[in-house]
C-alpha cells in the first residue's frame, strides 16, 4: 500500500488491540488500555512515539479486560476489573478508562466499587517515553538511546530527552496525584457502592500550549475540539438512509473514518487532505491520498482539491537519486518529524512512486468535472502539465511508449506501484519480474491522464492541445492492447519486465484497466470472466493473485489477499463495460465482509475461500482505519448507482442498478456544483431535487471522456 514490506515490520498489533486516530495523531493499546513497550504500541504525535509505556495497576495488579468500545475514531471506553488477591474470580472493583486522542491524550480514570465495604486502592500509572520515530517502531529497530531526564513538579511529570541536537519532551498532568519521576499514584478510599474519578492529560511539550486549551469543554458534557471538528464534518457531508441497515452502518462508519483521517497542510491550514491510514501511515501520501479523495468525491470533493494543491506545492523540481525526486514527479510520502534515518530514501519526502504522477492528472480531471472554480483548476493546470512532462521524459526513459519504474538507490522501494512489496510482481511460475517494470494499471492511469487533460483543454478552448492528448491516448491504447494482451491466456499481463516480456501472472491489476477504459471492447468479456473465476474470486472479493499461480499465498500481502479498494476499482470497471451482475456480486460480498469487523473494511484480508472459512480471515498487520478501505463502500455504492457529473456540460447522470437486497436509498445534503441535492432511489427508480441552476438530470450513464472528446472533435470539424 504505502511504502513498506509487511514481512519486515514489527509484526501484528495483537489480538484485541485498540487504535484511536485523529488527524496525524494516533494511539494503539492493549484491550485493557495499557501500552507496553514490547509491542508496536504507543501514542504517536507527528511520527514520534511520545508514549511507549502507559500501564495502570490497582493494588499492584494489572486490569483484566472486559471490553473496549470505540465511541468515535478518536475516543474509546475501556472497562476492566481488578483481580482479587484471594483467588476468587469475581471482583467488586471495576475500572473505566475513557480515552480521547488529539494533539495529546486525555484519559478519565474511574474506579467503581460494587462491594458493601469501602475499598482502599493504590492506583498507580507507570509511564515510559522512548521518543522513537515511527520507522523505528514499525521496523522493530529502536536504534537510538536518548539522554532522558524526568522532573516532578506538583501534579505534573515532565520527561525530556536529547539525542545529538534533537530534543523531545512530554508533560503528564495528574491533578490530585502523588507524582515522582518513576510513577504517578493515587491513594484513595472508594466508599461502598461508590466511585472515584480523576482526569489525566498527556501533551508533547511545546511553548504556549496548555492541555486545558486542547481538551477544554464548555461544561462537563460539552464538546471537545475533536467533537466540534467531527460535528463540522458531519454537517458538510451527505446524510444517508438505506433500507439495508447493515450497509447503511458500513457507509456511516466510512464517513466517520474518513473524517478522522483528515489532516491539514501545516503551511496551509485551510487545505484538508486525507492521511493514508493507521497506524503507520498517518501522513500525506501521493497514491493513497489521491485514490481516497477520488473515491470520496461524492461525499466531499474539497478533499481532492486540497490533496491536489498540497501535492502540487511539493511536486518534484530536481533530480535527486536519494529521494528519487525528479522534475514534475508527485511524491510518494511525507514524514513530519523523522530523525532516525530509517525513512525511505532517508529524507522526509520520498518520491518512489510510479503511479502517483498520472493519478494526479486523473484526479484533477475529476475535480474539474465536479465544477470547482475555474481559477482553482487553472492554477493547477501547470502542475498537471509538468506531471505529463515527467511521464514523457522520466517515466518512459527508454521511449517505448510505456511508463516503467526502477528504483534509483538500494534504500528505495523495489516495486513502486500499489503492490509495492518486494515480491509483489511475479510470473505465473512464481519467478520475480526484473525491473524496469511497466505495470498494466500504470498504463491505464496514464491513458486516463491523457484523456482528462484533453477534456480540460477543450473546456479551456484549446482544441489543438485537446486533440494532441486524445491522439496520445489512442496510440497508448492500441499499443497496450497489442503488447499486454495474452490471447492464449485470455487476460492481460500484469506487467512487462526489463526484456519487454509479458509478466504472465493472473492478477487483479487488469481490473484497473477496465476502470479507465483502456481495455478493448472485444477483450472485456474474457477479463470479466477471469476476474470472477474460482481462482480469482474468493467469495469475499477478487484476490490480488489467482490461486493457480506459482506465488499464490492467501495470507500474503499482495500475492493472493483481497484488498477492498482494489475490488471497488474493479467494480467501477465492470460497470463501465456493462457487467452489472458481476459488479453486484463483488460489491455485495465486500459489504457482507464488513459486517464481521463492525462495519469497517480493513486495508486487506486474507484470500481464503468463503467455502473454506465462513468469515473473512483478517490479515495480521492490516491498517485499520485506512483511507482507501474507508472510501471503498462509497465507490461500491456510487458505482452501482451509476452516479456521476460533468458540471461544465451541465449534466448530472444516474441510472441505478442497486441489488434488491440493498433496499431503497435516500440521500440529502449531497454536494453538487457548489450546491446541495437530495437523491431518492425507490425500486431502482431515481429522483433528484435541488440541482443548481443550469444542471440537468439524465437517466443514464455519463458519456466517458473518450466519447466527449470524439464528440467535440466532430463538432470542431463540422
Amino acid at each position: 500500500m504505502a511504502g513498506w514490506n509487511a514481512d519486515t515490520g514489527a509484526g501484528p498489533l495483537g489480538a484485541g488491540s485498540v487504535t484511536l486516530v485523529e488527524g496525524s495523531s494516533f494511539c494503539i493499546s492493549l484491550p485493557n488500555g495499557d501500552i507496553h513497550p514490547e509491542h508496536p504500541h504507543g501514542f504517536f504525535f507527528q511520527d514520534t512515539r511520545m508514549l511507549s509505556g502507559w500501564s495502570l495497576t490497582v493494588n499492584d495488579r494489572p486490569l483484566e479486560p472486559l471490553t473496549a468500545q470505540t465511541q468515535e475514531p478518536y475516543r474509546a471506553l475501556f472497562a476492566g476489573r481488578v483481580p482479587r488477591s484471594d483467588g476468587y474470580a469475581d471482583s467488586p472493583l471495576i475500572v473505566e478508562r475513557l480515552r480521547e486522542v488529539g494533539a495529546g491524550i486525555q484519559e478519565q480514570i474511574t474506579v467503581r466499587n460494587y462491594s458493601p465495604q469501602p475499598a482502599e486502592c493504590l492506583i498507580s500509572l507507570r509511564i515510559e517515553a522512548d521518543f522513537a520515530d515511527l520507522f523505528e517502531v514499525k521496523d522493530a529497530r529502536i536504534q537510538r538511546r536518548w539522554d532522558e531526564t524526568r522532573h516532578a513538579d506538583g501534579d505534573a511529570l515532565t520527561i525530556r530527552a536529547v539525542w545529538q541536537d534533537v530534543r523531545k519532551g512530554v508533560v503528564v498532568q495528574a491533578p490530585g496525584a502523588d507524582v515522582v519521576p518513576e510513577a504517578i499514584t493515587y491513594r484513595v478510599s472508594v466508599e461502598a457502592h461508590g466511585q472515584w474519578s480523576s482526569v489525566l492529560t498527556v501533551m508533547p511539550s511545546a511553548e504556549g500550549v496548555s492541555p486545558e486549551d486542547l481538551f477544554a469543554r464548555a461544561d462537563g458534557e460539552g464538546m471537545s475540539p475533536r467533537d466540534r471538528r467531527r460535528q463540522e464534518w458531519v454537517a458538510k457531508i451527505p446524510v444517508l438512509h438505506m433500507g439495508n441497515r447493515s450497509i447503511e452502518r458500513t457507509l456511516r462508519r466510512s464517513y466517520d473514518d474518513l473524517g478522522a483521517l483528515r489532516i491539514e497542510d501545516p503551511n496551509h491550514p485551510d487545505r484538508v487532505v486525507v492521511a493514508a491510514g493507521a497506524p503507520w501511515f498517518m501522513t500525506l501520501f501521493g497514491r493513497d491520498s489521491l485514490w481516497a479523495s477520488e473515491m470520496a468525491m461524492p461525499v466531499d470533493p474539497s478533499l481532492a482539491l486540497g490533496t491536489l494543491q498540497t501535492l502540487a506545492d511539493r511536486q518534484g523540481a530536481v533530480v535527486d537519486p536519494v529521494s528519487e525526486e525528479e522534475p514534475g514527479k508527485i511524491l510518494h510520502e511525507v514524514r513530519l518529524d523523522v530523525s532516525s534515518g530509517l525513512s525511505l530514501g532517508g529524507k522526509s519526502t520520498y518520491y518512489g512512486s510510479v503511479d502517483a504522477t498520472p493519478l494526479f492528472v486523473l484526479v484533477l480531471g475529476s475535480v474539474s468535472r465536479w465544477g470547482f472554480a475555474a481559477d482553482a483548476i487553472a492554477a493547477l493546470l501547470p502542475h498537471a502539465d509538468r506531471a505529463l512532462e515527467w511521464i514523457r521524459d522520466y517515466g518512459d526513459k527508454d521511449g517505448d511508449g510505456f511508463v516503467e519504474y526502477e528504483r534509483l538507490n538500494d534504500r528505495g522501494l523495489i516495486n513502486q506501484g500499489w503492490k509495492d512489496s518486494w515480491d509483489g510482481i511475479n510470473f505465473a511460475d512464481g519467478r520475480l519480474a526484473e525491473p524496469p517494470i511497466a505495470l498494466c494499471e500504470v498504463q491505464a492511469y496514464v491513458y486516463d491522464a491523457y484523456m482528462a487533460r484533453s477534456w480540460m483543454a477543450y473546456d479551456a478552448g484549446d482544441v489543438a492541445l485537446a486533440r494532441d492528448f486524445a491522439d496520445q491516448a489512442a496510440r497508448l491504447k492500441k499499443r497496450f492492447n497489442e503488447q499486454f494482451w495474452m490471447p492464449d491466456r485470455g487476460y492481460y499481463a500484469i506487467a512487462l519486465d526489463r526484456d519487454k516480456r509479458p509478466v504472465d501472472a493472473c492478477a487483479s491489476n487488469m481490473g484497473h484497466c477496465l476502470w479507465t477504459g483502456l481495455v478493448d471492447e472485444d477483450k472485456a468479456g474474457q477479463v470479466a470472466e477471469r476476474l470472477m473465476s474460482p481462482e480469482m474470486f474468493s467469495g469475499w472479493g477478487v484476490r490480488t493473485l489467482a490461486s493457480d499461480m506459482g506465488a499464490y499465498n492467501p495470507a500474503s500481502y499482495h500475492n493472493g489477499s483481497v484488498w477492498p479498494h482494489d475490488n471497488a476499482v474493479i467494480v467501477a470497471g465492470l460497470m463501465r463495460y456493462g457487467f452489472v451482475a458481476e459488479a453486484q456480486r463483488i460489491s455485495t460480498a465486500l459489504l457482507e465482509a464488513a459486517e464481521y469487523s463492525g462495519g469497517r473494511l480493513p486495508e486487506l484480508f486474507c484470500g481464503f475461500g468463503r467455502d473454506q472459512f465462513p468469515e473473512p480471515v483478517p490479515y495480521p498487520t492490516a491498517c485499520s482505519p485506512q483511507a482507501w478501505a474507508a472510501t471503498t463502500p462509497i465507490l461500491l455504492v456510487t458505482s452501482l448507482m451509476r452516479y456521476d457529473t460533468h458540471v461544465s456540460r451541465g449534466g448530472f447522470w444516474m441510472d441505478p442498478v442497486l441489488p434488491e437486497s440493498y433496499g431503497d436509498l435516500h440521500i440529502t445534503n449531497a454536494p453538487m456544483a457548489g450546491g446541495r441535492i437530495t437523491i431518492d432511489i425507490a425500486n431502482s427508480v431515481p429522483s433528484v431535487q435541488g440541482l443548481p441552476e443550469g444542471m440537468v438530470f439524465h437517466r443514464g450513464h455519463r458519456p466517458w471522456l473518450t466519447e466527449l472528446v470524439e464528440q467535440a472533435g466532430r463538432r470542431e470539424k463540422a
